[in-house]
């Protein structure tokens, strides 16, 4: 298991042009957040991310009851639940599991560890597509073959053992 780095390591940006910055996340740095915690009850907690430099900049605010304030007004009704949410997430598909897999191991570590860890967004789901996507580098399937209806010539590509499984 990874130990995860105590309190937040700030952004160190990386211009990439056309306002496109990211933040670093090497082999020997990668930024982190504070443990999230749950707000009180009337209250909330925000991460803001802009063109302007923010890089899930953390600030807190508290619910207003009143009706008079200027600006978005955003109603919440607690009492009626219409979904729930199972975690939060991203794909991982050919493209983004070979530029991960051309990291060296210091970096991967790094890399997953601010998506999964507590000191990074705590990601809980992976989503993987099945067989080729528009992010592969070949179009494939697991069965080409034609009229196979008992799947006997179903199997997985070099993509999906060394990539993805």
């Amino acid at each position: 298991t990874l130990p995860c780095l105590p309190g937040a390591r700030p952004c160190i940006p990386k211009d990439f042009g056309h306002g496109s910055l990211v933040c670093v996340c090497n082999a020997t740095y990668c930024d982190t957040l504070d443990p999230l915690v749950v707000p009180a009850p009337g209250s909330y907690v925000k991460y803001e991310s802009s063109k302007a430099g923010k890089r899930l900049e953390r600030s807190e605010g508290s619910f207003q009851s009143s009706l008079r304030a200027p600006g978005l007004l955003l109603t919440l009704n607690i009492s009626i639940l219409y979904q729930h949410v199972k975690g939060f997430g991203g794909s991982l598909s050919d493209a983004a599991a070979m530029n991960i897999l051309k990291l060296s191991r210091p970096a991967q570590d790094n890399l997953l560890r601010s998506y999964f860890s507590e000191s990074g967004i705590e990601y809980n789901l992976v989503r993987v597509p099945m067989a080729c996507s528009d992010f592969s580098v070949r179009p494939y399937s697991y069965d080409d073959v034609p009229d196979d209806y008992e799947l006997k010539h179903f199997r997985l590509v070099d993509e999906d053992v060394k990539m993805k499984v």
